[in-house]
């Protein structure tokens, strides 16, 4: 788009900075609490991250589409786009850096991140197309009640009445469980399962509002104050339905799409309002989003995978180099994970500065 809001690529920047950040450490016997999910109901700063992520999906569908012919052209790009973000994740989850170099497809898992990103993305964009922002706003409140309601009140096929725990008798689970079966993240649960990610297109629309509202906004307050209606319907809902992001709650689309309305209406004041050079460094990151995220999980991947003598190329440095008597354990994690953050910034630096936009 012409003329970028510069707020949304840093804020994608950052995102993405942030889910290598968490994905990384040197160790995960040794991670500060606040990088480390919450065991189950809760929130933590890690939390946010993914519908971060979504939420700036969102913003960019409505830029990238709002001067679009709803054309059956259009549609396939889409389809195209969505297969290939699930498509990466799928090769992600079977590449291996040894032979046979794939996985043994039985124990695959189907589901993750970037299958996540495709899928929200399809059925967003795809609506976006097909409603104006009354319909999108309605069409989010519908899928927020009615999941709620689904996963609270409608009991499960055995008769049993649901519940929001970690359980069998939990219908995100029961879903993924006969579904997938073994083609999950953890044997009782996916954290990117199907039921899931209903709400997280949710998470999705509330961006392509937040776009909508990028495009005509006249006072960043107004950007605030509904940031704080978010948090606080958010936080509300919660007494219903727990703050949960293996559920995908509602409460948990209401309030980190508060949080990350609040956290761009911040940035959107320092740079595109007061013109400030503040992030440029994530803006770079941003503009290749997909791109590094992808190559910092591959490599991750080929690290931990590939053997050096009697540990592996991830082991290896990080106990040589990052293991001190003077450093605490935790510490020492949080360093090695500081450095490969460095090391996708400076990645997303060069390819700005060389004009390499990898589009997927």
């Amino acid at each position: 788009m012409k003329n970028r809001i510069e707020s949304v690529d840093i804020l994608r920047g950052f995102t993405i900075a942030a889910m290598i950040l968490v994905n990384t450490p040197g160790t995960w016997g040794h991670v500060y609490a606040p990088l480390l999910h919450a065991e189950w109901h809760g929130l933590t700063p890690t939390d946010l991250i993914f519908p971060f992520f979504l939420f700036i999906v969102g913003i960019s569908i409505h830029f990238a589409y709002k001067q679009k012919p709803n054309t059956i052209s259009i549609y396939k790009k889409i389809i195209i786009r969505s297969l290939k973000l699930i498509g990466l994740g799928l090769f992600l989850g079977l590449f291996l850096p040894y032979p046979p170099f794939l996985k043994d497809f039985e124990t695959l898992r189907f589901l993750g991140v970037l299958q996540r990103i495709g899928i929200v993305f399809l059925f967003s964009a795809i609506l976006y197309l097909n409603c104006n922002w009354k319909g999108l706003l309605a069409i989010a409140c519908v899928i927020l009640i009615g999941y709620w309601i689904f996963l609270g009140y409608i009991p499960l096929p055995d008769g049993t009445l649901p519940t929001f725990d970690r359980a069998s008798n939990n219908w995100a689970m029961y879903v993924d469980s006969n579904l997938l079966g073994k083609h999950m993240w953890k044997a009782d649960y996916d954290p990117e399962g199907l039921l899931s990610s209903l709400p997280a297109v949710a998470t999705c629309i509330i961006g392509i509002l937040m776009g909508n509202l990028l495009d005509t906004l006249r006072d960043v307050k107004f950007l605030i104050i509904v940031a704080f209606l978010l948090l606080l319907s958010g936080y509300m809902f919660s007494i219903w339905f727990p703050i949960n992001k293996a559920l995908w709650s509602s409460s948990f689309v209401l309030a980190t799409s508060g949080w990350a309305t609040l956290i761009l209406s911040v940035i959107y004041y320092l740079t595109d309002v007061m013109k400030l050079q503040f992030g440029s460094i994530f803006k770079y990151v941003g503009m290749n989003a997909i791109t590094i995220y992808f190559l910092s999980s591959f490599i991750t991947k080929i690290f931990y995978l590939t053997k050096v003598g009697q540990t592996t190329i991830h082991g290896w440095l990080y106990n040589n180099l990052y293991i001190h008597d003077f450093l605490s354990d935790k510490l020492s994690s949080l360093l090695y994970a500081l450095t490969v953050v460095l090391f996708y910034l400076l990645l997303g630096y060069v390819l700005y500065k060389r004009k390499l936009f990898i589009k997927v």
